[in-house]
């Protein structure tokens, strides 16, 4: 998934990406930063919060970087959400058990914001492979805190349709092919909010 906004953005800029001469050819890139550190890729697409930072760890120095935020691009897509069937939001018990989970969430998040060193720790505690690190957690606390910075969970439309038009324009593969119907609802989120 992180290869859509870069797919839709080279469609913007007119650029293949297929290869060739004029163009660039896109490798398929795990959640890690390999590609670039064993320079079998020449750019790689990052989180803020996480892979950048895998980035820097491995010894190159951020002014060494050069950083192209899909935001600023025009092709950035929304991440995370809670995700239902539609015939799901016509049981009432089972919207009251969904807000309960989003308002909780976002309690959650902001007890996080508040004792990043406490919620690094829970990371560390439960980290079955021994591979996270207490100053990469932190880290990436902290840029967690500034995406979520004042959001109580809401969908903002405007991000939706960014993300729409984002999937929409992949060049020659697009994600979607059409602009979904029904798609998003702030049902759940009101509901969250008013308890």
């Amino acid at each position: 998934g992180n290869e859509y906004p870069f797919l839709s953005w080279m469609s913007q800029l007119g650029i293949p990406t297929e290869g060739g001469e004029d163009g660039v050819t896109v490798l398929k890139q795990g959640f890690n930063v390999d590609p670039l550190l064993q320079k079998q890729a020449d750019c790689i697409s990052t989180m803020t919060y996480n892979e950048y930072w895998q980035v820097i760890d491995a010894g190159i120095p951020a002014e060494d970087l050069v950083v192209f935020k899909y935001e600023d691009q025009g092709v950035s897509t929304m991440e995370d959400g809670l995700y239902v069937l539609e015939d799901n939001l016509k049981d009432p018990a089972f919207v009251d058990k969904m807000a309960r989970f989003v308002k909780a969430s976002m309690k959650g998040w902001a007890y996080a914001r508040e004792n990043p060193d406490e919620s690094a720790e829970i990371v560390l505690e439960n980290d079955d492979t021994g591979a996270q690190t207490e100053k990469h957690q932190k880290r990436m606390m902290g840029e967690i805190n500034k995406l979520t910075e004042g959001s109580d969970g809401t969908l903002d439309p405007a991000d939706y349709e960014r993300t729409v038009k984002t999937l929409l324009s992949g060049g020659s593969d697009p994600v979607i092919s059409k602009e979904p119907e029904g798609a998003w609802t702030h049902e759940i989120t009101d509901k969250a909010k008013a308890m």
